[in-house]
């Protein structure tokens, strides 16, 4: 079962990966990179902010002052490193 959640994950982010800004407005990217924070083990109460830098490439802002990369890397596994 985690392993088709971080598939699910991976799968919304690359599809939604042609959005230029996150912002808090958009919902659904803000809650599925919370989730994917969250599936690497990492605290992220909200995501507030988050800025595209690539496809599949993020800078994260989480309401609770946490900042995290989360990004796909060469491998196809998305990770996510805090800032």
């Amino acid at each position: 079962m985690g392993r088709r959640i971080f598939v699910l994950v991976l799968t919304v982010i690359a599809v939604l990966g042609g959005a230029r800004l996150l912002r808090a407005e958009e919902p659904s990217m803000a809650r599925d990179l919370t989730a994917t924070i969250a599936l690497q083990g990492m605290p992220c109460d909200k995501v507030v902010d988050a800025k595209r830098n690539a496809d599949s490439d993020y800078t994260v802002s989480c309401k609770d002052g946490n900042h995290y990369h989360v990004f796909v890397d060469s491998t196809g596994r998305v990770v996510v490193k805090k800032l």
